[in-house]
């Protein structure tokens, strides 16, 4: 319980995730005005966040709600996760593949039903880290603190011991809050060496005051 540990969020960190544009190119497709899918399917995109829907369901809503036949939803869904998905980033999954066995390492994500499939086949990130908690796998995502304590217990770390790595404040601001060392992800070099100083130095014992 003592063990230094490090978690790490997946989109705009270790995946990096511009935005595509899709969703508009979908609107133009159907002649639908701005703003017309997020409004329609803004409560499927929650359900499928915290595991309250299936995949088959997801296409099931997305094909009423928008009309669309079964090969545009096929089509719809590739477009969704080309950009949920992004590219590797390459430099700081390697840096996290060196640390293997010098701490504990966890994957705490804000996710999609069939997130962990995709992320898998793609990045291996089971590999890469001990745990991954999913949004949609456990019911409930950052920034409640349910989520940070889900993944502190699913590393059996406590949570001073741990330094919470993501691109989004308010996520870190939670994590903070939940006991953690916080760091807000904006490049990698400043990522890495503020690892590098959570490593150094090691992880707290209750009773002993930080110097």
């Amino acid at each position: 319980m003592t063990a230094t540990c490090i978690i790490l969020d997946i989109g705009g960190v270790l995946e990096i995730t511009p935005k595509t544009g899709w969703v508009q190119r979908w609107e133009e497709r159907l002649e639908l005005p701005l703003g017309t899918v997020s409004e329609r399917m803004r409560d499927v995109w929650r359900a499928g966040s915290v595991g309250r829907i299936s995949e088959r369901d997801v296409h099931w809503e997305v094909a009423a709600r928008l009309g669309l036949g079964a090969p545009q939803v096929e089509d719809f869904m590739a477009d969704l996760w080309t950009e949920y998905l992004g590219t590797p980033n390459e430099e700081l999954i390697a840096y996290v593949r060196g640390l293997r066995g010098s701490c504990r390492l966890g994957i705490l994500s804000n996710s999609f039903v069939g997130a962990r499939e995709r992320e898998t086949e793609l990045y291996h990130f089971d590999e890469l880290v001990e745990q991954i908690v999913y949004s949609h796998e456990i019911g409930v995502g950052k920034p409640d603190l349910r989520a940070f304590e889900a993944a502190c217990a699913s590393l059996d770390v406590r949570p001073e011991s741990c330094l919470f790595i993501d691109d989004v404040a308010v996520n870190v601001e939670a994590a903070q809050a939940a006991g953690m060392q916080g760091h807000l992800f904006e490049d990698n070099a400043r990522t890495i060496t503020y690892i590098a100083a959570h490593l150094d130095a090691g992880p707290l014992v209750p009773g002993r005051v930080p110097l």
